[in-house]
């Protein structure tokens, strides 16, 4: 399915997802940073992870709402509302006001903002994509998600701290403006069956909805199928957070400077930190050009082999990291990483619609989205699993962790081919 032959609400959000997604990654990946200067690392540790609680809630909710309120406005109403966040964290970082706390209340009602949009952004694509081209669409939407997470950081590390107002300001405003243009140019694409539906249940209040949120998301996770689905995720979680986390501290310690290529009469050489951004710009790039290509190619094969190999892929580049210090080995792994993380990328969102029915969609994409919520509590765990236990011994366990997801995913499949509607 070509881009030309898509909904145009889908064209419009690809264009405008990409601004607002670059813009978001000129500040996130120095927040932490930041906040560490402003409360110190142990406080801001704690305050990240109270924010991570909030946007999990949002998350939920906004799964919710884009079931029962319509796909459209919860895209217009969280782009609205994060571009007033920004705003918000702008004025924090002023020349009339310094206020770090301020700024931590904005920074967590914009992610709070961003956990809103992103259940009804992906049911979207669902209500309007036919089932066999809804990895490819998905994969296209996560490769300029890439290309947003390659570019932005690389402005970010200028702009942020030298023109931090000036960037937050940016960043409210392109928020904003996305909502606008969503408002203009997008429809509705949840069916008028559910809307009525919904109409015809606002009696109860909303007590009463509340209660029917908390009901309906304990039916999902009593669907064994779906659950299974978020062990696995998280169990795998564990292994491809490892990127921002264990990778970086272990190339740091335990690669000295070395020569990596002798060209034009001159050594080439890295360190454990060099290091570390070319297996990162290694990874960002082999996303950004292979993403489509690997998805369209691995639709060709049954889902179930297709989750298990990438989970055995990730397991054995865990297993490599740490046998040896050589650079080039060392680019082998994140090959061998990225086209773990590639073989799946679209099929999830995919086998997630599957699983939803109709008139769920928007909560089923919320609640799997706590695979990675969870997996990123727990991941940071294999920084003091190393000094008990030593890189070697942290990094087989994550990739045995990684393999066991594998076969949580075969136990998946083995029910879902036993589904009556299959």
């Amino acid at each position: 399915m070509k881009i030309r032959d898509w909904d145009r609400s889908l064209k419009v959000r690809l264009v405008g997802e990409f601004f607002m997604n670059t813009s978001y990654w000129m500040v996130f990946p120095f927040l932490a940073i930041y906040f560490a200067e402003e409360f110190g690392r142990n406080t801001a540790g704690l305050l990240l992870i109270v924010s991570q609680v909030f946007s999990v809630a949002a998350n939920l909710v906004g799964g919710y709402c884009a079931d029962r309120f319509g796909r459209r406005q919860m895209l217009v109403i969280a782009s609205i509302a994060q571009g007033a966040a920004f705003l918000l964290f702008a004025f924090a970082n002023s020349p009339w006001l310094e206020s770090p706390m301020l700024g931590f209340a904005a920074f967590t009602i914009a992610g709070m903002c961003g956990s809103l949009y992103w259940p009804a952004s992906q049911a979207m694509v669902a209500d309007v994509v036919p089932e066999k081209y809804r990895s490819d669409v998905f994969a296209i939407f996560y490769t300029t998600l890439n290309m947003a997470v390659v570019v932005g950081p690389i402005a970010g590390a200028v702009l942020f701290f030298s023109y931090r107002f000036e960037l937050l300001l940016v960043v409210a405003v392109i928020s904003a403006v996305l909502g606008v243009i969503l408002r203009l140019y997008t429809h509705e694409t949840l069916s008028e069956a559910m809307v009525n539906k919904w109409k015809t249940e606002t009696s109860v209040g909303w007590v009463g909805a509340v209660g029917k949120q908390f009901r309906e998301y304990g039916l999902i996770f009593n669907d064994r199928l779906f659950l299974l689905f978020i062990i696995a995720g998280i169990l795998g979680a564990q292994t491809f957070m490892q990127l921002d986390l264990l990778i970086p501290v272990y190339l740091k310690e335990m690669i000295g400077t070395q020569t990596i290529a002798s060209l034009f009469n001159k050594e080439w050489t890295v360190t454990g930190e060099t290091s570390f951004g070319f297996l990162l710009a290694e990874n960002g790039l082999l996303v950004a050009l292979f993403t489509v290509i690997i998805t369209r190619w691995m639709v060709k094969f049954r889902e179930k082999w297709v989750f298990f190999m990438s989970a055995a892929l990730y397991g054995v580049a865990m297993f490599i990291f740490p046998l040896t210090t050589v650079f080039w080995i060392m680019v082998a792994a994140m090959g061998i990483f990225t086209f773990a993380e590639l073989m799946v990328v679209g099929l999830q969102q995919s086998f997630i619609s599957k699983l939803a029915p109709e008139e769920m969609r928007g909560q089923y994409f919320a609640a799997a989205s706590m695979r990675y919520t969870i997996g990123r509590m727990i991941a940071p765990i294999s920084i003091p699993m190393t000094a008990w236990f030593g890189f070697g011994w942290t990094f087989a366990v994550l990739g045995l962790l990684a393999i066991a997801s594998g076969f949580v995913y075969l136990l998946m499949f083995q029910l879902f081919e036993k589904r009556p509607s299959f």
